[in-house]
């Protein structure tokens, strides 16, 4: 019950830190900057997030597993564990002054502003960093819920407090950006004071009780999961990176403006993720691969049952959610971004947890190889992509990309394995889908307000895809399921 209430806790904090960055991205920053500083801003936040996993050097994948191992030494392990974590951070830092010429050559015809604000991007990334590990710790715990508010919601809130100030002029826009390193500084700190508050934080230099044959597993695998988890990264970021050197931070503002509607699909899918990363490693530790193999399917057709709905939602009302944002008629450009962008994010939530079940399986050494291929696929897709299409090209590559690493993954899991994550009931689902995407285009009228188009389409489409999800039977568990949670609450109320 405690896992359930968690996940059910991180799903809703998840989409309240959403509806805080979509009124970020697609009102308030839209409204105080100019395309070129929303480009300049995510520009340098990629840059940092994207060096979060090589300073990590893959601990964070490496405390989940092996935590349930070192029952009684848990504090003795993270203190071990940060303690690797800031020698990766350094040698990083030293690694990014070292190739400091060829990152600023990358930038200097098209995006020369970001040259002046590396040392923040190398700022936010130590914060990350260190959040990163609390959040893992915190997992272990099985404590996910505030992780995600502080993570989805408080540092969303703080940047939309850094912007406003900005609007009242209260500094200028370079102090706005360094700024960017205090708001992740006080997510850390939020972190810290919550596992301190819950007795999950305490620094033990102890370490006899890790042993050396422990030490070497541990940061064996840490060290080979490090790539994959750096490339999948890679895969997820570059896109936005390369648009700037490639197009110019104008460009990259309306790509990560549509790129910030479609991401919204993919919410339940992490929430369930970190949720079923412990209880995937313990069924591991376990021995219990049929357990695994059933949650593997279950979880494809819970979040596709929830995020093709959302999809839905967002592509129906594709010209609505546009309406609303300042200067329209520059970031409307970016529609076939949200669409590319939410097709890519659709093949993660289809293939369900299969990155999770290959790292924490003994097979977790293919997941270098997959993501190494798809790094350096995604960066020839863009490569090839982004000067025929623009913005649209960096989309499609992604969707290629996310598409040929989750199929790769897929097909490896089911020879080493035999788990399948596809059910009838999968197809049935994305049938459902389709048709009622059918509905709204052919079927319902084009209001003249927006407001009435949102409400009506969305219910018509809604109430039609939940129609044919329970006449195909394609969910007829998670229907029981909800079933039971309205009887109890009803009964609650009666009693009462």
């Amino acid at each position: 019950m405690a896992g359930v209430k968690q996940s059910v806790l991180t799903t809703v904090f998840s989409y309240l830190g959403v509806l805080v960055g979509y009124v970020n991205l697609l009102w308030l920053f839209p409204y105080v900057l100019s395309p070129s500083q929303i480009g300049l801003f995510k520009t340098v936040q990629d840059i940092a997030l994207l060096l979060v996993p090589f300073a990590q050097l893959g601990i964070g994948h490496g405390i989940t597993r092996f935590f349930p191992r070192l029952r009684g030494n848990e504090f003795a392990f993270f203190s071990f564990s940060m303690f690797i974590a800031t020698i990766g951070f350094f040698l990083v830092a030293i690694l990014f002054f070292i190739f400091k010429n060829p990152i600023i050559n990358a930038f200097a015809e098209k995006a020369p502003e970001v040259n002046n604000f590396l040392i923040v991007a190398l700022l936010i990334a130590f914060f990350s960093l260190i959040n990163s590990l609390l959040d893992a710790f915190c997992r272990s715990f099985l404590k996910v819920a505030i992780p995600s508010l502080i993570r989805d919601v408080f540092l969303r809130i703080l940047m939309a407090m850094l912007v406003i100030g900005y609007f009242l002029s209260f500094y200028t826009f370079s102090i706005m950006i360094w700024g960017m390193g205090a708001v992740y500084m006080l997510a850390m700190l939020s972190m810290v004071f919550y596992m301190k508050r819950e007795k999950i934080f305490k620094i033990d230099f102890n370490w006899e009780g890790i042993t050396q044959p422990f030490k070497k597993e541990f940061l064996q695998y840490s060290l080979i999961t490090l790539l994959g988890t750096a490339g999948a990264l890679l895969i997820m970021k570059i896109d936005s990176i390369m648009v700037s050197s490639m197009i110019g931070l104008d460009a990259n503002a309306i790509y990560t403006i549509g790129f910030s509607i479609a991401v919204v699909i993919e919410m339940p899918r992490r929430a369930i993720s970190q949720v079923a990363m412990p209880v995937i490693s313990e069924m591991f530790a376990e021995n219990q691969l049929a357990g695994i193999n059933a949650l593997y399917k279950k979880i494809a057709i819970n979040q596709l049952l929830i995020c093709l709905l959302i999809f839905l939602m967002i592509w129906i009302n594709i010209e609505n959610l546009y309406h609303f944002v300042p200067n329209r008629a520059i970031y409307e450009q970016g529609k076939w971004v949200v669409l590319l962008i939410g097709l890519g994010k659709l093949t993660d939530v289809i293939f369900s947890v299969n990155g999770e079940i290959i790292v924490f399986s003994k097979f977790y050494t293919f997941n270098i190889t997959a993501t190494l291929l798809m790094s350096a696929a995604v960066i020839i897709f863009n490569l090839a992509l982004i000067p025929l299409y623009g913005i649209e090209g960096a989309a499609l590559a992604s969707l290629i990309a996310m598409f040929c690493y989750n199929l790769v993954k897929f097909i490896y899991i089911k020879i080493r394995l035999g788990f399948n994550p596809f059910t009838p009931g999968v197809f049935f689902i994305l049938i459902s889908g389709g048709l009622s995407w059918a509905v709204s285009y052919y079927l319902i009228p084009t209001f003249s307000s927006v407001i009435p188009d949102i409400l009506i389409r969305s219910g018509i489409v809604t109430a039609v895809y939940l129609l044919l999800v329970h006449l195909l039977k394609a969910a007829p568990e998670t229907e029981t399921m909800i079933i039971q949670k309205v009887k109890q609450v009803l009964a609650m109320i009666n009693n009462r």
